[in-house]
């Protein structure tokens, strides 16, 4: 359980949401998290329980059915989701996805989908990633020709965390390629679309209930009035909502790294060898011990960062460099509390393999941690 009593950033709402959100995942998501590792998806029915529970997007203004809150209640859920160990994709939903409609829809899209996207009734993915073209967005080649009144898209996606779940997908396309990066456009594309199919469930290493697919686009027709935002102003939006994409990573690896770190100290606290227990051993200590030290600094980070994104100030190059440090740290806990559990760690029956497994993506996603050192170099 994690321990809130030296956190700088929660007052005693949040002290009352987090018991609350606790409670809500102890009865509808742990019982079921083995099952869907193994099944590869999340049931939808758990996004209508949480949506009915108040843990979908509450940040969203009450006007639109939110709760109105700030920032600090989805690193709540954020924080309580991941140290569980397990992987509903609700922080892409909730932190990443939703602040598109918020910032860049018109009133009409609002009205139409956030309510939706509250109650769990309507789940949105983001297309970005492209089988050519990862962490460089200005590479991508999924293309949106306006014909009319409408646009026709063509083009495929990969790595689509809530591929096979979604009901509609925000789809980064170029709407006039020879601009390059300025020619980007954000577009909402209907699951229900001709022309629309979902590819593989992929069968990943990690983050196995987080389902994650291939999609194929071929001559969809959207209407104009799907376009989010302004047309060919979807990379300065990609950008804009950067920092608080790898502001929620960097909260959800430090939780994944204290979960890994307590999962280490309770098992060598038990485990015997040579006559006395692991944790009694020189090495041992001194590793948890420095661990322990990173973790302490870690949330006293965390806590700034959250801090900074309340007040707007949280720049780019502070959100990579707390995406970067904290995957790190999330890493080292992972894998030295794989180490300390010797051979069963590597057993599947032990939390510590799924925790080790998990946490390896996030080095990679939301921008590989050597593009957070470019992004950081820049302003050196």
């Amino acid at each position: 359980m994690l321990e809130m009593n030296l956190r700088t950033i929660y007052d005693e709402d949040q002290i009352q949401f987090r018991d609350s959100v606790r409670k809500f995942f102890a009865k509808e998501m742990l019982p079921h998290s083995r099952r869907w590792d193994e099944q590869g998806i999340v049931d939808k029915s758990f996004w209508l329980a949480a949506g009915e529970a108040g843990i979908l997007c509450p940040a969203i203004d009450p006007a639109y059915g939110g709760l109105g809150l700030d920032f600090r209640y989805n690193c709540v859920v954020c924080e309580e989701v991941t140290y569980s160990g397990a992987t509903p994709s609700l922080r892409l939903h909730s932190d990443i996805v939703a602040p598109y409609f918020v910032h860049y829809g018109t009133e009409e899209q609002k009205q139409k989908y956030l309510p939706k996207m509250i109650s769990g009734e309507l789940i949105v993915a983001i297309g970005m990633t492209e089988p050519g073209a990862g962490s460089d967005l200005k590479a991508i080649k999924t293309t949106a020709v306006r014909d009319g009144d409408e646009y026709v898209i063509n083009g495929s996606k990969t790595y689509m965390t809530n591929g096979q779940l979604a009901d509609m997908i925000i789809l980064v396309t170029k709407t006039q390629p020879e601009l390059g990066a300025k020619g980007v456009s954000l577009i909402l594309v209907e699951a229900d679309r001709a022309g629309f199919e979902r590819g593989r469930k992929l069968d990943k290493i990690g983050q196995r209930s987080a389902d994650t697919s291939e999609l194929f686009f071929q001559d969809v027709r959207v209407p104009v009035s799907n376009l989010l935002g302004e047309e060919n102003k979807g990379f300065i939006y990609l950008m804009s909502q950067l920092p608080q994409e790898r502001l929620s990573i960097a909260v959800a690896a430090q939780a994944h790294a204290q979960r890994c770190f307590d999962e280490a100290v309770a098992f060598t606290r038990e485990r015997k060898a040579f006559g006395t227990t692991v944790l009694d051993f020189q090495n041992t200590r001194f590793t948890l011990a420095g661990l322990k030290a990173e973790l302490q600094m870690g949330w006293a980070h965390i806590d700034w960062c959250i801090a900074r994104h309340l007040r707007g100030e949280l720049t780019t190059e502070e959100a990579a460099a707390a995406k970067l440090t904290h995957t790190e740290l999330q890493w080292r806990c992972a894998d030295a509390a794989m180490q300390f559990h010797g051979g069963a760690g590597y057993i599947n029956d032990y939390d510590i393999a799924r925790l080790w497994k998990d946490a390896r993506i996030t080095r990679i996603w939301g921008g590989s941690n050597e593009i957070m050192k470019e992004i950081i170099s820049r302003k050196l």
